[in-house]
């Protein structure tokens, strides 16, 4: 007599207690999350399930005739956030927002969370990482005190949904996501199970109340939204709050928005009283002299469509070892790499490779992208020379390998957001497009057109030709 085969329902099934994955054989490792020792014996097999139609929720419409108005975003009251999300938080919208720690995240959305809250509209701040006191005594210092504004400090995914049941805000704050946890699912507070689980719960809150959440995330080392890939798919927006701690300037860029474009960028500054938005943030990144000082040239950069003056300096002393320095802040060093072998093979200046070079951006700015190559080399030359380039200079375009200056986009913005802030020559590639009134505009179309703006004479050169006329 043949030996019954065990059916599916006997056979025994494993699952990740990390992220959920299962499995009809154990495994040391989960493929899923990578985790070791986490696959675990639950139960049977999961029996193979089709689904048949059911009742619909709404009935379909043609598009035209859907209503619009309740997807029309609502202020946050701090108006740099509000041109990042493309106007304001759309009720239902569910915003994770993803910084490195001590970067002023919390500050931001406690400053949020009292302009946005009214008499019709009640915000919800759910602390999960502070105490009550903790935030009351830093919204006390950043005057963040509003009666509409409700505070708690929970770590319970049940006991956060029971606070929306009792205060029913309009916008609801989680600070953060990676350290709420939900009894029924296992895994410790910040596993992919928790995390997904701890997501999901809140979103449909959100949809089902037409209520704004603000989640708050951790990032990884790299600098990546930390957790299971599915949060930021899951979210209508994501935001990455990004700056240096030792400089007080904070950029909000859009990763994703559902609801606006992914191109605009906010800007803060982040103070002893709290943080604030700057509508004109490129005073930051500009030294104010009387004097013109070698080394040192301006360029405008684009942060997603808003352009922002900022400085480069560039400084060249003799080596006192045999591999000389090069040494960036606020640069990257393989894009100054390559301008210091452009000016020293097509520019003929040959006294960089012998001398160590120290390059940075004022204010904390970061220049990443390729149109501030000609303000880095030309800073770089006057630097080697010892000659200031001309006041109210400005230099915007790509350098490439061969020398030439290659066009960038947004030159026209570039160029008006120069003339605004009073600077009167610029040096551009080839076809700038229409250029503001009053202002002088070379073209350049390589590096040996670039460089004839530095003086034929330097600082070096003038006391020999002094002592050649004694």
């Amino acid at each position: 007599m043949a030996a019954r085969t065990k059916s599916a329902k006997d056979r025994p099934s494993y699952r990740c207690t990390e992220c959920g994955w299962t499995t009809a054989k154990w495994l040391g490792r989960c493929p899923e999350c990578q985790a070791w020792g986490t696959v675990e014996e639950f139960g049977g097999a999961p029996a193979v399930r089709t689904t048949a139609a059911g009742r619909v929720s709404t009935a379909a419409l043609p598009i035209g005739q859907v209503d619009s108005r309740t997807a029309t975003a609502r202020s946050t009251g701090v108006g740099e956030l509000d041109r990042v999300l493309g106007g304001g938080l759309v009720p239902g919208a569910v915003v994770l927002l993803a910084g490195e720690p001590g970067v002023g995240k919390s500050t931001l959305l406690l400053d949020v969370a009292a302009k946005a809250a009214s008499g019709d509209h009640r915000t919800l701040y759910v602390t999960a990482e502070e105490s009550a006191s903790q935030v009351r005594l830093r919204a006390d210092r950043i005057k963040a005190i509003n009666d509409h504004l409700y505070l708690a400090a929970e770590t319970d995914l049940s006991a956060v949904l029971g606070h929306l049941d009792a205060v029913k805000p309009s916008l609801l704050i989680l600070d953060s996501v990676q350290t709420v946890a939900s009894p029924e699912i296992d895994g410790a507070p910040g596993g992919m199970a928790q995390v997904r689980e701890v997501a999901g719960a809140l979103i449909r809150a959100s949809k089902e109340r037409g209520m704004a959440t603000l989640l708050v995330g951790h990032v990884t080392k790299d600098g990546a939204i930390a957790g299971p890939r599915l949060l930021e798919h899951l979210v209508d927006v994501v935001l990455s709050f990004e700056g240096d701690r030792h400089a007080r300037l904070r950029l909000v860029r859009g990763v994703k928005n559902r609801y606006g474009a992914t191109d605009e960028v906010g800007c803060f500054e982040l103070h002893d009283e709290g943080i604030t938005g700057l509508a004109d943030p490129s005073g930051l990144f500009l030294t104010r002299r009387d004097v013109a000082v070698p080394g040192t040239c301006l360029t405008v950069t684009l942060e997603g469509k808003r352009p922002l003056v900022a400085e480069v300096q560039a400084l060249t002393v003799d080596s006192q070892i045999p591999s000389p320095r090069r040494t960036t802040s606020g640069l990257e060093t393989s894009r100054v790499s390559m301008m210091l072998a452009v000016l020293e093979q097509r520019g003929r200046i040959s006294a960089l490779g012998k001398r160590d070079i120290y390059s940075a951006t004022v204010g904390g700015v970061k220049l990443t992208e390729p149109a501030a190559d000609l303000a880095v080399a030309l800073a770089l030359a006057s630097a080697a020379s010892d000659t200031p380039l001309p006041k109210n200079l400005v230099a915007i375009g790509e350098v490439g390998l061969a020398g030439e200056v290659r066009r960038v986009t947004g030159v026209q913005r570039r160029l008006a957001e120069a003339h605004r802030l009073g600077f009167t020559h610029a040096l551009v590639p080839t076809d700038p497009g229409r250029v503001p009134a009053g202002m002088k505009v070379t073209e350049v179309a390589d590096m040996g057109d670039a460089l004839r703006v530095l003086p034929r004479r330097s600082r070096q050169e003038a006391p020999q030709e002094d002592n050649a006329r004694r």
